[in-house]
C-alpha cells in the first residue's frame, strides 16, 4: 500500500498529539517496510527517530499552498495525494483535508477524545466550535474511525452518531525506550543533577487543572515524610498548587519540574518508588502506560479510559477523594511485597501495546479502509 499520514503534528508538536504521530511513522515504517509511506506537513523538517529513507515528507508545492499552509492542509493536499499515488490517507489528530471522500484515496481519522464535548468548560468558545466542526466532518467522511480507547469509541457514536461498524480501537503504543534497562550510574546522576529524594511518588504530565494534583498535595499532608515530585509544562494551576504546598507545610517535600528531557523523565519513573495519575478525564493516560512499562506502581483514576491504560495491573481510586489517595499511596508505600506484584503485573499488562502489536492493527484498519 503507499499510505499518506497528516504530519503537521509530527514536527511542530512536542508533546501528546506530536508523539503520537512520530510513533505511527516510527513502527510502521520499521515493523511494516513493505508499504510506502509519505508524510504531508506544512512546513517539513528534519524526520524523528532515523526516518530518512523510509518515509518521504512532503510540503506545500504551489505559490498559494506555501502562502497559505492551513488552507493547503485542509484542502489543497487532496490534489496531491491522487498525484502521488497515495491509497490510504490516514489523519492522525482528528482532521482529514476537504474533498478526500470525492476522489479514490480512502481516509482514516484518529479520534483521540472528545473532552471538549465531555467538559466544555475547559476550553474557549471558538476552540470548542473549531475542535467540534473538524471532528465532525471528518468523522463524517473517514472510512474507518480509529479510537485509542474503547471510551472514546463510544462517544464518537454516542455524541456524533458514528456507526459503531466503522471504528476499530487501537491503543497506543509505549515507546520501547521506556522498556530500555537503564544504568545505576546513569540513575544515580539523574538523581543527583535533579536534587531528588532517595524515594519518591511521581507524576507526569502537564501541570494543568484536568490532571488534578491538587488532590494528592491533600493526601500528602496525612502521609507525613513522602516526598512528591511533579513534571510536566507549567500552567497558571500551578499557583494553586505551590499555595496550598506553602500554606499546609509542603514545601521541603514537593517539587515541581518542568523543562525535563524525555531521557531523564524515562530516569525518573525508575527512581519512584509509585507513580500517580489522578486525572479526571483523558484520551488515554499515557503516562500510565509508561509508569507500567518501565516498572514503577501506578495509582490513577477509577473507570474510565484509566482503566484501559493501566489494566488489572494498576490500583484504582476516586480522583476526588484525598482519603482514598492517601490510603492506597500509603498501603502501597507501606508494603514491598504489594509493589512487587503490581511490577510484575504492570511489565506484563505493558506488552500488549508494543510496537509491533500497534502497528499491525494500524495496517489492518488500512486495508479495511482500502477495501471498503
Amino acid at each position: 500500500m503507499v499510505i499518506g499520514f497528516d504530519a503537521k503534528r509530527a514536527f511542530q508538536n512536542l508533546t501528546g498529539l506530536g508523539n503520537y504521530s512520530r510513533d505511527a511513522l516510527r513502527i510502521l515504517a520499521r515493523h511494516h517496510p513493505e508499504h510506502r509511506y509519505h508524510a504531508y506537513t506544512p512546513r517539513p523538517g528534519t524526520l524523528p527517530e532515523g526516518l530518512a529513507g523510509r518515509v518521504s515528507v512532503h510540503g506545500p508545492r504551489t505559490l498559494l499552498g506555501r502562502s497559505l499552509p492551513s488552507l493547503w492542509r485542509t484542502r489543497g493536499v487532496v490534489a496531491d495525494l491522487v498525484a502521488d499515488g497515495i491509497e490510504v490517507y490516514h489523519g492522525l489528530s482528528a482532521e482529514l483535508p476537504i474533498g478526500i471522500e470525492d476522489t479514490r484515496v480512502a481516509g482514516v481519522v484518529t479520534i483521540h477524545d472528545l473532552i471538549f464535548e465531555r467538559a466544555p468548560d475547559l476550553y474557549g468558545a471558538i476552540d470548542r466550535r473549531i475542535y467540534r466542526a473538524k471532528t465532525r466532518s471528518a468523522v463524517a467522511r473517514a472510512r474507518r474511525i480509529v479510537a485509542i480507547t474503547e471510551e472514546t469509541a463510544g462517544d464518537v457514536v454516542r455524541l456524533y452518531g458514528a456507526d459503531r461498524s466503522r471504528i476499530r480501537v487501537v491503543h497506543p503504543t509505549c515507546h520501547p525506550a521506556f522498556r530500555e534497562p537503564i544504568p545505576p550510574e546513569a540513575l544515580e546522576e539523574v538523581r543527583r543533577r535533579h536534587a531528588l529524594p532517595a524515594g519518591f511518588v511521581l507524576a507526569v504530565g502537564t501541570l494543568e487543572r484536568r490532571k488534578n494534583l491538587m488532590v494528592v498535595l491533600r493526601a500528602l499532608v496525612g502521609l507525613p515524610g513522602v516526598p512528591f515530585v511533579a513534571v510536566g509544562r507549567p500552567t497558571p494551576y500551578l499557583d494553586e498548587l505551590r499555595a496550598f504546598a506553602r500554606t499546609n507545610g509542603l514545601d521541603d517535600r514537593v517539587r515541581f519540574l518542568s523543562g525535563v528531557s524525555s531521557a531523564d523523565v524515562r530516569a525518573m519513573y525508575r527512581l519512584a518508588t509509585v507513580a500517580v495519575y489522578p486525572s479526571l478525564l483523558e484520551g488515554f493516560g499515557l503516562p500510565i502506560l509508561e509508569a507500567l512499562a518501565s516498572g514503577t506502581p501506578v495509582v490513577t483514576s477509577r473507570g474510565g479510559c484509566f482503566e484501559e491504560a493501566g489494566g488489572p495491573a494498576a490500583a484504582y481510586v476516586d480522583p476526588r477523594d484525598a482519603d482514598a489517595v492517601r490510603s492506597m499511596l500509603g498501603a502501597i508505600l507501606a508494603d514491598p511485597d504489594r509493589r512487587r506484584l503490581m511490577i510484575e503485573a504492570g511489565l506484563a499488562h505493558a506488552e500488549g501495546f508494543r510496537d509491533e502489536v500497534v502497528a499491525g492493527k494500524l495496517v489492518a484498519v488500512y486495508r479495511e479502509a482500502l477495501a471498503g
